[in-house]
């Protein structure tokens, strides 16, 4: 999907492509532009091309063709160290014979700062990550919590105006992580820093982001807010990388009023909105959300489709109930309901009518 370019882009990719071979693309005709202080980020499986862009914007990767400005300006032949922009790498990159402040000081005296104006700016950015009392420790010292702190205060101790995070977050526990996600964020927009961050984790991109680019195969196949990506994926890949999914395959009867008739290959014929199909006759991958399915009869919308399905498995997760079925011959089918006391609690073999509306299902590429 190509992105238009405005005047007032901050970053902007300009048809950018990526060889290591001379052969093989791994970034095809790249046009990405974000404006400053925005939150991006790029988000797809291992070697969709994304760490390669962010690798591209840094310096430590040139473009095979096109163009990469930094605040209207050409960046593709000044390197890296000249660019003015912080880094965090998942693996810290601290230097372990100094210390917190000494790791800190570095990037200010590569830059000659005087000796007050550097202990001035390694106190505020100690300070702004939580870690003022720390300044005098070594790395070794540190948890690795801790340790990704003073790598984040690190890249922004130059109070540069553009931050690329390389999977900062991947080698902390569940809970850090989503503590620092928060840290992060909050620092960014604090400060109106544009950031761009690559990860494959969606969580980390629907929680983080204004704004997240879904990678495949070299190309960004959709561009858009958190809401936007997960509520209408443009393509079957979208709506299978994004969250927990479920896809019906048929094909296309009619296009009318809006609407796409689908019968499935079950031979049950349900109403979709059309995403990403042409005509009559289009093969179609139909794809409904698990939480957007109702299961209880007394719940469902008047309007709602109804089919028949077979409980396969019941979890219970604390917050939710998890529910497999067998529907229109898929048995991978999942309904997530809400933790509520009349919500039923459903046996393996039961037989039940689920029901969703068809502003909720889309008709997406096979």
């Amino acid at each position: 999907m190509a992105q238009t370019h405005s005047n007032d882009a901050f970053v902007a990719f300009e048809r950018v492509q990526k060889s290591y071979d001379g052969e093989t693309l791994v970034v095809k005709d790249l046009n990405l532009s974000l404006p400053k202080g925005e939150f991006l980020t790029m988000l797809g499986p291992s070697g969709s091309g994304k760490t390669t862009c962010l690798m591209m914007l840094a310096g430590f990767e040139t473009a095979t063709h096109g163009e990469i400005k930094l605040d209207g300006k050409p960046i593709n032949n000044i390197p890296p160290h000249k660019r003015g922009i912080g880094m965090v790498f998942q693996n810290y990159a601290l230097f372990p014979h100094m210390t917190v402040a000494e790791n800190l000081a570095f990037p200010l005296e590569v830059r000659k700062l005087g000796k007050s104006e550097r202990e001035a700016k390694v106190k505020r950015a100690l300070d702004m990550v939580q870690m003022g009392a720390f300044g005098g420790r070594r790395p070794a010292q540190l948890s690795g919590g801790q340790q990704q702190r003073i790598a984040l205060a690190r890249a922004l101790v130059f109070e540069p105006e553009l931050v690329l995070m390389d999977e900062p977050l991947g080698a902390l526990d569940k809970q850090l992580r989503e503590h620092m996600q928060f840290e992060i964020t909050r620092i960014a927009h604090d400060l109106g820093i544009t950031t761009v961050y690559v990860t494959h984790d969606q969580t980390e991109a629907l929680t983080m982001s204004d704004r997240v680019a879904v990678f495949n195969d070299g190309r960004i196949q959709q561009l858009a807010p958190p809401d936007e990506l997960y509520e209408a994926p443009q393509n079957s890949f979208v709506a299978q990388f994004i969250g927990e999914n479920n896809t019906l395959e048929g094909t296309v009867q009619e296009l009318r009023d809006g609407y796409a008739k689908v019968r499935l290959d079950s031979g049950d014929i349900i109403d979709c909105k059309p995403v990403n199909v042409g005509k009559a006759g289009d093969r179609t991958l139909v794809s409904i959300r698990p939480e957007r399915v109702e299961i209880d009869k007394s719940r469902l919308h008047p309007d709602a489709h109804t089919l028949k399905a077979e409980v396969l498995e019941f979890v219970y997760m604390g917050d939710i109930f998890r529910t497999r079925l067998r529907v229109a011959g898929r048995e991978d089918f999942v309904i997530k309901t809400r933790n509520a006391p009349d919500q039923r609690r459903l046996k393996p073999g039961e037989m039940v009518e689920i029901g969703w509306l068809a502003d909720d299902c889309r008709a997406l590429d096979a």
